[in-house]
C-alpha cells in the first residue's frame, strides 16, 4: 500500500546551509495541505538555523471538500472508525520519516515531529510506536488516537508538548486533557498548555513555546 503513494511538499531550510543537523516534519490539518504548516519554518529556524523543516501533503484528497487533502477521513468520527484511519495512513507516514531521514543522513534522535489538529492525531500515533525515540513531538488543537492500544503497542517515549485553545469548535480542550493522561499513563513525558480564549488555532504564545521546546531538544 506504501509504494501508492510518495508524500512530499514544500520545504524550508536550512537557514544556515549545507546539511541539515536535524529534521522537523509538520503535518497539516484535516483540509489543508502542506502549504499551510511550512509558514512557521522561518519563525523556528530563527532558533534552529541547521534545521530543515518539511511539510508533506497528506495522501489523500479531502472526501468532504472541494479542495485540500487529508490524513483520513472525518466522515464517521466513532473512534473506532478513527483508529482504524489512523492505522491505515501510520505506514504511509512512516516510510516518509523513514525517507527523509535517510535522505538527511539524520535518525530519529535529530526528528520532531509536529502536528495541527489531524496531523497531530497521525504525530501522536506514529511517534510513540517508532523503534527509536524521536528527539519531541508538538501537538496543536488535537487529539490521541488509540490510547487502549497504546501500552502494548509503545516502543518509544519521546517527550510531548501539546496546546490546544479552549474556545476551540472543532476540537474540544478536553481532548488535549485525555490525551495528556493516556501519554502520561503510559510514561512519555507531557508538557500541556492550554490557551485562553483561542479557537481551533496556533497564536503567538504557541509558537514562542514550540519553538523553546524544538531548541532545547535539537540543538545545533
Amino acid at each position: 500500500m506504501t509504494d501508492m503513494f510518495t508524500l512530499d511538499g514544500p520545504r524550508f531550510g536550512p537557514a544556515a546551509g549545507g546539511s541539515p543537523r536535524s529534521l522537523v516534519i509538520l503535518l497539516h490539518g484535516f483540509g489543508a495541505d502542506g502549504n499551510d504548516l511550512i509558514s512557521l519554518a522561518p519563525i523556528w529556524a530563527e532558533a534552529l538555523p541547521g534545521t530543515l523543516f518539511v511539510s508533506p501533503h497528506a495522501p489523500y484528497p479531502c472526501d468532504m471538500a472541494p479542495f485540500g487533502r487529508q490524513w483520513f477521513s472525518l466522515r464517521d468520527r466513532e473512534p473506532g472508525m478513527m483508529l482504524a484511519g489512523v492505522q491505515a495512513t501510520a505506514p504511509i507516514l512512516n516510510g516518509f520519516i523513514d525517507d527523509e531521514l535517510a535522505r538527511a543522513g539524520l535518525d530519529d534522535p535529530q526528528l520532531a515531529l509536529i502536528g495541527f489538529s489531524q496531523g497531530t492525531m497521525m504525530s501522536l500515533y506514529v511517534a510513540p510506536r517508532r523503534a527509536k525515540p524521536c528527539a519531541g513531538v508538538i501537538g496543536y488543537s488535537g487529539a490521541l488516537v488509540g490510547v487502549e492500544q497504546l501500552a502494548g503497542e509503545l516502543r518509544s517515549r519521546p517527550p510531548v508538548l501539546l496546546i490546544h485553545g479552549d474556545a476551540d469548535p472543532m476540537v474540544p480542550v478536553q481532548a488535549m486533557t485525555a490525551a495528556a493522561e493516556g501519554l502520561t499513563a503510559a510514561g512519555i513525558e507531557v508538557y500541556a498548555e492550554e490557551r485562553p480564549s483561542l479557537a481551533h488555532s496556533i497564536d503567538e504564545t504557541g509558537l514562542v513555546m514550540g519553538a523553546k521546546f524544538l531548541a532545547e531538544r535539537l540543538a545545533d
